[in-house]
């Protein structure tokens, strides 16, 4: 794979400032964002209120913990633009989540927000590895989602041709891929899955394509699945991390000269890890649910949302800002079975193990009885028989998670394929 480290002069001087200069720069933002939102939005205003806290009372980063969190549950019922903090005509753009678990989160960008963005996202693209003048395809989905007009803005702002293809028909991303000799590509891994598999049925060597980079995001996923990535299409699998609700993809992004946790671009979003139970402030390196404050943004200010990704935060390496461990899961994708809790993740990684199977699968959960019971729907590899290989998984599962499930093996194509976000958990259980 090429060497593409940054090289002197790449980076904006926030990148490599000092942690005093930084904390300094974030204390007076911090101070800012939070009169902002206490100001002009009525929900922060009666939240903090309701607390006994206000803006004033913010002297220090510290006293960030005073504050009432933000839940995906306030902006549904702020719907659609309660959550606002600039009149309605200031907003030139909103995008929203898929509503499918009830009313959908609306969130909105005044023209400097959408210029932040573009920053923020052309500097996660850089330190992915992507740079001016590379053909970047684009295949996250266009639209309220905020995945492709995100990453479409930063890789113009960085100089990149982008070929703003979207998701879905798999066949053509191929053929723009071959034709078009792309650098870089933005997708989500599990629809990279998708397009490798597409690129073999066409004959086509995915270690022969011209992709360098792979800027891969919007689900967790594995070290186990860099590997696999890289493996089989000789290029940098990076892991880049975003939410509408804070801003959109390019909160944070790896560096391709480490890939060793996604460095937080903490200028313009600070930063928590808290005990998903108790919601007390966790120190750095202990594993907790993320938060996350924004620092600049003037349509819609987000105080101490709760992501519900878990993860920890650790110190910088290839940038002085500090890193957040890869996504292990989130707390409302943790299945509990039998009295064990297990995520996807953990799943995907011991599937990796077994050579014969493929990192397509499923979590099937249904009941039976009282008990819940989980069934692993995995694919085998085309130019693999499935053989033991259930036992063998069932066994992995056994001995590293310390629960019994069933797997069931099918052959290649036997599970349906995703143009965006896998559906990891499909929940078979009737209502108690």
């Amino acid at each position: 794979m090429l060497d593409l480290s940054p090289q002197p002069g790449d980076l904006e001087p926030i990148e490599t400032a000092s942690v005093d200069e930084l904390r300094a720069l974030q204390l007076e933002r911090l101070r800012w964002s939070v009169r902002h939102a206490y100001d002009n939005v009525p929900h922060h205003r009666a939240s903090l209120d309701a607390a006994g806290v206000h803006p004033d009372d913010v002297k220090s980063l510290a006293d960030l913990a005073k504050l009432p969190f933000t839940t995906k549950a306030d902006l549904r019922d702020n719907y659609p633009f309660g959550m606002f903090a600039v009149p309605r005509q200031e907003v030139v753009r909103v995008h929203a989540s898929s509503g499918t678990t009830g009313r959908p989160t609306v969130v909105g960008y005044t023209r400097d927000d959408l210029e932040t963005w573009a920053t923020v996202m052309a500097r996660s693209i850089r330190a992915a590895g992507g740079r001016q003048g590379h053909i970047l395809h684009n295949a996250y989905g266009y639209g309220l989602f905020t995945g492709g007009l995100g990453a479409h803005a930063g890789a113009e702002k960085l100089g990149c041709t982008v070929v703003p293809v979207s998701g879905g028909m798999t066949e053509r991303q191929v053929q723009l891929i071959r034709d078009f000799e792309p650098d870089v590509i933005m997708v989500t891994p599990s629809y990279m899955l998708s397009i490798i598999d597409e690129m073999e049925r066409q004959g086509l060597d995915p270690r022969s394509t011209s992709l360098k980079v792979g800027i891969f995001g919007a689900e967790p996923w594995t070290n186990d699945m860099r590997h696999e990535m890289e493996r089989r299409l000789d290029m940098h699998a990076v892991d880049i991390y975003g939410l509408s609700e804070v801003i959109g993809p390019g909160v944070a992004s790896e560096c391709v000269e480490t890939k060793d946790g996604l460095h937080v671009w903490e200028d313009h979003f600070y930063p928590e890890v808290i005990d998903p139970v108790t919601g007390e402030v966790l120190p750095d390196g202990e594993e907790g649910e993320l938060v996350f404050t924004s620092l600049t943004k003037q349509a819609m200010p987000i105080i101490r949302y709760r992501t519900r990704d878990l993860t920890r935060l650790l110190p910088g390496t290839a940038r002085s800002m500090r890193r957040i461990e890869k996504i292990t899961g989130r707390t409302d994708d943790m299945i509990i079975l039998r009295g064990v809790n297990l995520f996807p993740t953990q799943i995907e990684e011991l599937i990796l193990r077994v050579p014969a199977l493929s990192p397509h699968f499923q979590c099937v959960l249904s009941r039976t009885g009282n008990l819940d019971d989980l069934t692993v729907v995995v694919e085998h590899r085309e130019d693999a028989a499935a053989g033991d290989t259930a036992a063998e998984l069932k066994k992995l599962v056994k001995n590293s998670i310390g629960v019994t499930v069933a797997v069931e093996v099918v052959a290649p194509g036997g599970i349906e394929r995703s143009v965006g976000k896998m559906k990891r958990i499909v929940d078979r259980r009737p209502p108690r």
